[in-house]
């Protein structure tokens, strides 16, 4: 063993020795991608007019939106861990430092701002940021659209010519005076401004796309200020005093309750709106697919900290507080940084500019600026957010929360919003209504809502009104059943089914019964699917009533094992080779060990699919959800539109007709479905295509389309071609793709296997033809009826549940 040991001295010899091809290793040198330098300029000058602007509408130096862009830039930007998030001098943060000033000082405020930045530090410590998001979104909302309004209707002020009050109420009560005394040069200016911010981005062709790239706040401004000049308008202007006597952050002086709310509403708004943006990043960089692997996920605790730092280091050179920038973020991905070095860069070029160029800088108008932050107000009241928020029934949280925040200031408005949700989700939890119905087939209980321990009584009571020995159906609508509920209702169906009485206790779709999760190791299909709450077959003892102490899940879905597709499991969708692996590794963990014996007895017997199912290449048209159907069930073959190219050598398909025929001739399949969908896109193909052009694969594949358009009417031929049951065909397209179904079928008709099979028929009834059409936004599929409608035309009859349980 000795002989493998090499000697100390040939070991002293050889450890620094490289290979003779490999050179020593050097310094490693910083390099800077070309389009972090490029987005750092972008992102430059649209930070530049907004940090002095939310510096005038704070109502603090002008230099101190400079400090805090530079600070934003540089400390924030190296430390935090969102790296292509832009943090400054943010227009959320306009009211509270405006609050701030007016209350106790600037000097103050920057001392704030410090102690503000110390508390992020803490909780980036203690790695809170997560816990952070739990706050509803409709509160966030309300809080920046309250925000947005304080600042809009204060700056209007300034854009009128005038001087804005402390505070909402004050600022709408002297707006009509203000408007009986105009000033023209700041209106004029305001104009030009607004109309610039409005119009930049909408030029019209190439002129537009090439111009289009510089940031519309830089224009507006840049306008503005050569307007003023060239016209010698005489108004207020920007004033950047001698960086000399620049005012620094001092030892904090007031209250002491009152400057812990100050430094806890500064943290609280900081912190969220930092941590909203870096998830809002994230997003952007995912729908890069370039940045995917290059720009790693943010680390909200370490935002935090980043935050914290730029925060004490603003405050401290008398700087404005910081935050994530949602503009300058979405305009630095857009730009294409691919690191932190773009948001460093910015930070410079602040530096740069605020100590080279106070002369130019000194010749924009304020009311130039007040324009610009008025504007940012105002899209800080976003409708895609209203719209939201009232999708989800919570406009009532949003409203009381900008409201608050507009009459009573940002920390109350969030109270008062937090209090609102909490109201909210509680009167939601608590609004159960359980209705008790005598029919001739025994008692009827419906349960609409949250079914939890405050409901019990309720329940309790309605369910003791059924007599001994009555047949009873429980029908639970919801979504929710805590424990106390199951025990209450469990209790309940062991005694009156000792008592001879029968009970079925039901999901939400009639004919659904609820049972134990125990039982969903049962269900034959579930390994496969990848969708969860689905309806199956279960074996018959399956339906057997559930034993109510091994219960230990409070969900209704739960319980019910199957009532309608409610959700996705993990690995379900892959849009990159990294979601593809995540979707296989899934499988391999959830799925394969469920259905491994049942796929090893397919291995050994071959595939006997009893249908052949033909349908479009569509990727929400899924086959084995629509057919509730396994593996070995149907031999699909899918295509870009559903076609069935009819037989020959001139238009025939050997990929198609050679499917067709082996599950004919070969796997013996007892039916062929032809299934169109709603909104194909082959179908708008061939009512868009215009004819001749070059002939693209797609274009030549469209041919065997052709038959259908022409049996297909137009809008303006009245009734006509195949339609659905109980509904006139939305549009032209909804129609080709109907009629594209029963002309699919003829063209199946002639292949000599299919014809072959259909004439032998037998006692068993032989080869069956059907045609399918699924909606896929309303998640119905529709059959092709055996009898044609009164007009000689086939007709397509909805699928319901109660078509299966007649």
């Amino acid at each position: 063993m000795s002989a493998c040991v090499p000697a100390p001295a040939d070991s002293a010899r050889t450890k620094h020795v490289h290979p003779p091809h490999s050179p020593p290793p050097g310094p490693r040198r910083f390099r800077i991608a070309g389009a972090d330098v490029s987005a750092s300029i972008a992102v430059f000058l649209i930070a530049l007019p907004l940090s002095l602007g939310i510096a005038l509408a704070t109502g603090a130096p002008l230099q101190a939106g400079l400090v805090a862009a530079a600070v934003g830039g540089i400390v924030a930007g190296r430390i935090g861990g969102c790296p292509l998030q832009v943090s400054g001098p943010a227009a959320g943060l306009t009211v509270v430092t405006a609050d701030l000033i007016q209350q106790y000082g600037w000097r103050t405020t920057c001392a704030i701002t410090v102690l503000a930045g110390l508390a992020q530090l803490g909780l980036g410590c203690l790695r809170v940021a997560r816990s952070a998001l739990a706050v509803s979104p409709a509160i966030v909302h309300g809080m920046l659209a309250g925000i947005g309004v304080t600042i809009a209707v204060a700056q209007l002020h300034i854009v009128l010519g005038g001087t804005p009050q402390s505070a909402v109420p004050e600022n709408l009560a002297a707006l009509p005076a203000q408007l009986a005394n105009l000033h023209p040069a700041d209106v004029a200016v305001s104009a030009l401004t607004l109309t610039l911010l409005f119009l930049w981005p909408r030029l019209p062709g190439r002129v537009g796309r090439v111009l289009g790239k510089l940031p519309a706040a830089l224009i507006a401004v840049a306008a503005a200020t050569a307007l003023a000049a060239l016209t010698g308008l005489r108004l207020p202007k920007v004033d950047l005093p001698s960086w000399s006597s620049h005012a620094l952050a001092a030892l904090p002086d007031g209250p002491v309750l009152g400057m812990v709310a100050a430094v806890l509403t500064t943290t609280l708004v900081c912190s969220v709106q930092s941590l909203l943006g870096a998830v809002a990043v994230d997003k952007l960089v995912a729908a890069r697919p370039g940045l995917t692997g290059r720009v790693r996920r943010s680390d909200l605790d370490r935002e935090l900290l980043g935050q914290g730092a730029a925060n004490i280091v603003s405050g401290s050179l008398g700087g404005l507080p910081i935050a994530g920038v949602a503009v300058r973020s979405s305009a630095n991905v857009a730009a294409g940084a691919v690191s932190r070095n773009s948001t460093m860069l910015h930070g410079g070029y602040v530096v740069i500019a605020a100590l080279l160029l106070v002369p130019a800088l000194e010749l924009i108008p304020l009311a130039s600026l007040a324009a610009l932050v008025m504007s940012v107000g105002l899209k800080m009241v976003s409708l895609n957010h209203i719209r939201t928020v009232t999708r989800h029934r919570e406009v009532l949280v949003y409203a009381v929360t900008t409201g608050g925040v507009v009459f009573f200031g940002v920390l109350e408005g969030v109270a008062l919003g937090i209090a609102v949700a909490v109201g909210v989700a509680l009167h939601r939890l608590t609004r159960t209504r359980i209705t008790h119905e005598e029919t001739q087939g025994g008692h009827h209980i419906h349960v609409r809502g949250q079914l939890t321990f405050l409901a019990v009584p309720r329940l309790s009571r309605v369910l003791h009104q059924v007599p001994h020995g009555a047949d009873a159906v429980v029908e639970l609508d919801g979504s929710f059943m805590d424990h106390a509920a199951y025990e209450t209702l469990q209790d309940w169906q062991k005694t009156h089914t000792a008592q001879g009485g029968s009970v079925d206790i039901t999901g939400r779709r009639p004919g659904i019964r609820i049972s134990e999760p125990v039982e969903v190791d049962d269900c034959r299909c579930r390994p496969w699917t990848a969708w969860r709450n689905h309806q199956c077959e279960r074996p018959p003892t399956a339906t057997a009533p559930p034993d109510a102490g091994s219960q230990d899940t409070t969900g209704v879905a739960d319980l019910a094992g199957g009532t309608g597709g409610a959700g996705r499991r993990e690995g379900t969708t892959t849009s990159s080779p990294t979601d593809l692996a995540r979707g296989i590794s899934a499988f391999q963990r959830n799925t394969a060990p469920h259905v491994r014996g049942e796929l090893a007895r397919l291995a050994r017997e071959g595939q006997q699919p009893s249908q052949l199912f033909l349908t479009c290449a569509d990727s929400r048209v899924v086959t084995s959800m629509i057919t509730s159907s396994g593996p070995g069930d149907l031999f699909v073959v899918r295509n870009v539109g559903n076609f069935v190219p009819p037989p020959g050598e001139e238009s025939g398909d050997d990929s198609v007709s050679a499917a067709i025929e082996y599950a004919v001739d070969v796997l013996k399949v007892r039916s062929i479905t032809v299934c169109g969908h709603s909104g194909c896109g082959a179908m708008q193909a061939l009512l868009s295509t215009e004819p001749g052009g070059a002939q693209t694969p797609l274009k030549r594949w469209l041919r065997h389309g052709l038959p259908s358009l022409a049996r297909t009417p137009g809008d303006g031929d009245g009734a006509g071609g195949p339609r659905l049951a109980g509904r006139a065909a939305a549009d032209t397209a909804e129609r080709l793709c109907l009629a594209n179904v029963v002309q699919q079928l003829e063209h199946l008709r002639a292949h000599e296997s299919v014809s072959r099979a259909l004439a032998a028929g037998g006692a068993d009834g032989g080869l069956e033809l059907h045609g399918m059409y699924f909606h896929v936004g309303e998640a119905q599929a529709y059959l092709l009826a055996e009898e044609a409608g009164e007009d000689g035309e086939a007709v397509f009859r909805r699928v319901l549940e109660t078509d299966l349980t007649a």
